[in-house]
């Protein structure tokens, strides 16, 4: 079972997440679950990770690579959305993907959902949290 936390203060945001991904008599593992990503000065993201992993480090892996080839290939990146709405939308899209592609596998979709807490802020806008989800939001 995943923890994760991510609470909205007049002052900003406290984001928390536990490391656990598996639990035994003689098996825990361990993975960061907690990701951000920073333009100094202009926007910062954080996002919390739970349930699959694999569908998880997918999403996180996707969002990286936008970032890395965003100027190269001209697609949208966390770092060229104009606000928060839009960063969770990509956040959403590429969960969307990810437990797509597990699927077209012929792998269950129940076995491969996934939920995000994502909060930050772009420019003066006020801070944002939104909960994604793999049902859609």
């Amino acid at each position: 079972m995943t923890y994760c936390v991510g609470l909205k203060l007049e002052r900003g945001l406290v984001m928390a997440a536990d490391t656990r991904t598996n639990a035994g008599l003689d098996n825990i593992a361990s993975f960061r679950k907690l990701h951000t990503w920073e333009k100094r000065g202009e926007r910062v993201f954080v996002l919390l990770s739970a349930g699959n992993l694999a569908v998880t480090q997918a999403v996180i892996a996707e969002l990286d690579e936008q970032l890395a080839n965003a100027a190269a290939e001209d697609i949208k990146s966390l770092f060229e959305v104009s606000n928060m709405y839009q960063a969770a939308r990509l956040v959403g899209m590429s969960l969307k993907g990810a437990r797509e592609t597990h699927v077209e596998q012929g792998l269950s979709g129940d076995a491969f959902s996934a939920q995000f807490i994502f909060g930050g802020q772009i420019g003066d806008e006020p801070v944002r949290l939104f909960h994604i989800y793999s049902e859609g939001n």
